[in-house]
């Protein structure tokens, strides 16, 4: 259920821009988010950080996509959305005994800490890439295409990234046994 209602802004967001335009969809991204936010809080009793700071993230930038009527603005969302993930997963990674996804994940699953900085710096990286490609795609092709992008093309990545990442894990614990 969590899975469907964190992918429910996106959806809506992309189906709103392809029947009318980015600034009606940047509208609806932004009631939607609130409303998922708000279910959130209803089903789980709790607002998870990654969702509010969503939020926030989203209606400034959406607000002032729609106000300046310039879809620049809601572009940047995911860049600093993502240079955010970056830059706290590398502070964790220098600054912090262990790093924060292992921090997330070491309940469920048992490495060593070298193959969580690995695993932690690795997803670093993935989310500064995603965030650079993100701009280059938002400032070099049509709108069209960056919508297309940030709604699939971030999604396979991130789907190949996840699936890097378990296989990784699985080949570690398989080889520590």
């Amino acid at each position: 259920m969590q899975k469907i209602l964190n992918l429910l802004p996106i959806i809506t967001f992309f189906i709103f821009y392809k029947i009318y335009d980015i600034f009606i969809a940047s509208k609806f991204l932004i009631i939607i988010s609130g409303v998922t936010c708000i279910l959130h809080w209803i089903i789980y009793k709790k607002i998870d950080k990654i969702n509010l700071i969503s939020f926030v993230l989203i209606t400034v930038f959406g607000s002032l996509t729609i106000f300046f009527h310039n879809s620049q603005f809601i572009k940047w969302k995911i860049t600093i959305i993502y240079m955010f993930f970056s830059i706290v997963l590398l502070i964790s990674q220098f600054y912090e005994k262990k790093p924060i996804i292992q921090k997330f994940l070491e309940k469920n699953i048992k490495l060593s800490d070298i193959y969580w900085k690995k695993i932690n710096f690795f997803w670093a990286l993935f989310f500064l890439f995603c965030s650079i490609l993100n701009l280059y795609i938002a400032f070099y092709f049509s709108e069209e295409t960056w919508v297309n992008f940030k709604v699939f093309g971030l999604s396979i990545l991130m789907l190949v990234s996840i699936l890097t990442t378990s296989i990784y894990i699985n080949y570690k614990t398989l080889k520590k046994k």
